[in-house]
């Protein structure tokens, strides 16, 4: 089984064809767009513009592809934005079975997978196309919820994770928990967060979970405001699945799941949720000279006075 993040040269395909994702109404991205349309040009590497993107930057007679489908089309993606912009490509780059790289182009406030700022963007861009760059293999999650009578209703990857929680109106929640099929623990709490470790900078941080490095065959379980204080962040063995059941109890229970933040859905009476390592990995583009103790250091103000 692969390790959740492996340090690689990205070789195995030349850069032939790059797509660009910004994110949408984002006008600060237009003149950069402009800019590596006409470098990519300069460099031979057709670019391939997100339809969006390309009513964005105002670029008529270019070649666009749809959000679903850009990822089939390019070598390599790149994202304008911040973390979001890049979870969404990176899912549907995932749901598409694809194994293209992409690089994130901050213009966000923070962005722990958009590490690359716009002074190092045609660096980053120049090591990409040389094949110097390096890359990190992201574990994803897998998520497949149904119920014993009508099997599964749906099946989601996630890079960062995947939350399980209540209602607006609702009390809190009730979640049997088992692992490998064991029991384990009944989770009464605002909610309950699957993160990879590459999201364990992400919600799970912001609800006392552990920083997690992304190397590591792991993945983490971390109730959100638990009734029960002795509740507390599990790091799980990477070939652990996890199955969770809501237990509803009152006729205004609400219990929700979302994906990355970015889709989720209701869950009903009787079905349960089954998570674990996805088989795909996300390729992911990494700033080169910068480890990710210095991205920790850089985002969250670490040894700073």
């Amino acid at each position: 089984m692969a390790a959740a993040g492996i340090v690689a040269p990205v070789t195995r395909t030349p850069i032939r064809r790059a797509g660009l994702v910004a994110r949408p109404n984002l006008a600060a991205a237009r003149p950069t767009i402009l800019e590596l349309v006409s470098w990519l040009d300069a460099r031979d590497v057709t670019p391939i513009l997100e339809t969006g993107t390309a009513a964005l930057a105002g670029i008529e007679g270019r070649d666009t592809a749809s959000a679903d489908d850009i990822a089939s089309r390019v070598d390599l993606v790149i994202a304008l934005g911040g973390d979001g912009t890049l979870l969404a490509a990176a899912n549907r780059i995932a749901a598409a079975g694809l194994d293209v790289p992409i690089v994130g182009i901050n213009f966000g406030s923070l962005g722990f997978l958009t590490e690359v700022t716009l002074a190092e963007l045609y660096d980053a861009m120049t090591s990409v196309l040389d094949g110097t760059a390096s890359i990190d293999s992201r574990m994803m999650l897998r998520a497949a919820i149904g119920s014993d009578a009508a099997g599964p209703s749906l099946d989601r990857l996630a890079l960062n994770d995947i939350v399980i929680t209540r209602g607006s109106l609702s009390r809190m929640i009730d979640l049997e928990v088992r692992i490998n099929d064991d029991f384990v623990t009944r989770v009464k709490a605002d909610g309950l967060i699957l993160a990879t470790p590459t999201g364990s900078t992400a919600y799970n941080l912001s609800a006392g979970g552990p920083i997690v490095e992304p190397t590591v065959d792991a993945f983490v379980m971390t109730p959100i405001a638990p009734h029960t204080l002795t509740n507390r962040p599990v790091v799980l063995s990477g070939s652990t699945e996890v199955r969770i059941t809501p237990l509803f109890e009152g006729a205004q229970t609400e219990v929700y799941v979302t994906f990355d933040g970015q889709s989720g859905r209701e869950l009903q009476r009787g079905e349960e949720i089954v998570i674990g390592r996805a088989e795909r990995h996300l390729n992911l583009v990494r700033a080169s000279g910068r480890s990710y103790y210095d991205v920790l250091q850089q985002k969250l103000k670490w040894g700073l006075k």
